[in-house]
């Protein structure tokens, strides 16, 4: 299970980064996959999505580098909230209910999954059998 949440990890930050550069360097054709009846016409606004999916992208490869798993996991579930809200947003504004659903939606689900994964395969220390006292530094503390 732990190289199946580290896998999805890995896709969804190459995933969502590769979203984030195609939207700086090709914002208008990129825009037109989202699901949305209307494009706006200014790049500079849809460049705006392309900075913070790339940055997304780059918190979950920072996080898996640095071994901050659990940190990781609890991160992917609260950012399981954006395709949730693209998916909703689309509905709204009277886009493709298919790519609201199959592209935003399923998105969410993996998401939240590859989190909860990530939460599940974290290890927590184990608790202190020993029945010895944890030590602590009294120096340190006044």
């Amino acid at each position: 299970m732990n190289r199946v949440a580290t896998v999805l990890a890995v896709l969804g930050a190459l995933f969502i980064a590769y979203i984030g550069v195609s939207y700086l360097f090709a914002p208008q054709a990129t825009a037109a996959g989202f699901g949305l009846p209307f494009i706006p016409s200014d790049n500079g606004f849809l460049q705006v999505k392309g900075v913070r999916d790339l940055a997304s992208g780059l918190i979950i490869v920072a996080l898996l580098a640095t071994g901050q798993r659990r940190a990781l996991g609890w991160t992917m579930l609260a950012m399981a909230l954006i395709p949730f809200g693209d998916a909703a947003l689309v509905l709204g504004h009277d886009g493709s209910a298919a790519m609201a659903y199959f592209v935003h939606g399923l998105t969410a689900v993996l998401v939240a999954l590859t989190g909860a994964l990530l939460l599940r395969t974290t290890h927590v220390r184990p608790a202190n059998t020993s029945g010895a006292l944890p030590h602590h530094d009294t120096a340190s503390t006044s």
